[in-house]
């Protein structure tokens, strides 16, 4: 276990760090990119490890990013994930450090992580000496579109790794708070692309056309039931239909229809079982208003679940550094996070780091939202956990 003095210096150093961290995420705020696109934030992040010695390989799994720091002493291997790209919304902000690019922003806080995992970056490079075994950093593009962990395990950035520890920002969490959570604390998420032909027609003589857009509507109300009457109450599920598209006038009847949606479970066995259910709920109703029926199943990302064990230790860290009473019990969600995909090879960790005001951090607007903020005491802090987590975990005080 990381002793006292070196997590408060941690935390000291981590202070010191503050105004760069702010800056750096700032930067990155005002220059948001889409996923798979991040190729400005990449090179920023690439040149600032560089000035850290360390060994950076740049275009991993798009314009990912992975960098080694090598510790004095032999020990395992822990790696640190941070995401780095933004989402199609257009900022309300107002802020002075506001979006520049039109509907495109950081409106999950993905800054915040990459100038936490580069604030972890330096404080580990200073305390070099001090570290045994291998941090690896891994800076990932394209974690909105649920794409860029598989595509990064994909080319090797696991191999070797014997641990891996990750963290979110969470406006509705006050900052200096952490929320940690054993076993499933993030849903899965598969998305669902649908297409119906019918015949069309004229608006007023349906008697000589299929209507896509009735058959459609009726799938939308049965899907309902692959949760209701075929999930047990006690198991987590979700099927939501986010977008139907169909038609361009009032009087014609089309000829198709598509719909997408996205399913969430919170257990691998339910996950499984889905596929066939939705397949079988939509080319039946389907078939019974005489449409023909095309669906499309993608599997995303698995359920997040973390180690107890890499959870107990990563808790103990935290503890020590920003001590027990601001550790709370994270709620389960059933948002998702391809930070899962990782914890499918190695054992490891995922956590909420509070980013909300200090007073009614509840009422702050949450992810997603064009008017997001997070309060930046976050950055210092997050670098300082996962700095400390990553020397305790490497064998460094063994």
């Amino acid at each position: 276990m990381i002793p006292n003095a070196v997590s408060q210096s941690l935390m000291s150093s981590g202070k010191l760090l503050e105004e760069q961290l702010i800056a750096f995420r700032r930067d990155l705020h005002s220059n948001p990119e889409l996923s798979f696109e991040e190729a400005e934030t990449a090179a920023k992040v690439a040149e600032e490890l560089r000035q850290l010695s360390l060994d950076v390989k740049c275009g991993v799994g798009g314009h990912g990013i992975v960098a080694d720091l090598q510790g004095s002493r032999p020990g395992r291997t822990i790696a640190l994930r941070a995401d780095m790209d933004a989402l199609p919304i257009q900022e309300e902000t107002g802020l002075e450090f506001a979006s520049r690019r039109t509907n495109v922003m950081h409106a999950c806080g993905h800054d915040a992580h990459t100038s936490i995992l580069l604030g972890a970056a330096k404080l580990l490079a200073q305390h070099k000496e001090q570290l045994s075994g291998r941090v690896r950093f891994i800076f990932q593009s394209a974690e909105e579109i649920n794409a860029g962990a598989k595509a990064m395990v994909a080319e090797g950035v696991l191999e070797g790794v014997d641990e891996i520890y990750g963290l979110h920002n969470l406006p509705t969490l006050a900052a200096g708070k952490v929320a940690t959570r054993r076993g499933p604390m993030m849903a899965s998420v598969d998305r669902i692309e649908i297409t119906l032909e019918g015949r069309g027609g004229h608006g007023a003589m349906p008697d000589q056309s299929i209507d896509p857009i009735v058959a459609a509507s009726s799938i939308v109300m049965g899907l309902q039931t692959a949760v209701s009457r075929e999930v047990s109450p006690l198991e987590p599920a979700v099927v939501t239909i986010g977008s139907i598209h169909s038609g361009d006038a009032n009087n014609v009847i089309p000829h198709r229809a598509h719909l997408t949606g996205t399913i969430r479970t919170f257990s691998p066995a339910v996950q499984k079982l889905m596929p066939e259910r939705i397949q079988r709920i939509v080319e039946r109703i389907a078939e019974a208003y005489r449409c023909k029926a095309e669906l499309t199943y993608i599997e995303q990302v698995p359920v997040l679940a973390s180690d107890d064990a890499c959870v107990a230790h990563a808790e103990a860290v935290i503890d020590k550094v920003i001590g027990s009473d601001n550790r709370l019990p994270a709620d389960p969600t059933m948002g998702g996070e391809d930070f899962s995909v990782y914890l499918n090879y190695v054992p490891g960790c995922f956590f909420w780091l509070g980013a909300g005001p200090e007073v009614n951090a509840e009422q702050a607007y949450g992810l997603h939202h064009p008017q997001f903020t997070l309060n930046e005491d976050c950055l210092a802090q997050g670098a300082s956990i996962m700095a400390a987590i990553a020397m305790s975990r490497t064998g460094s005080f063994e």
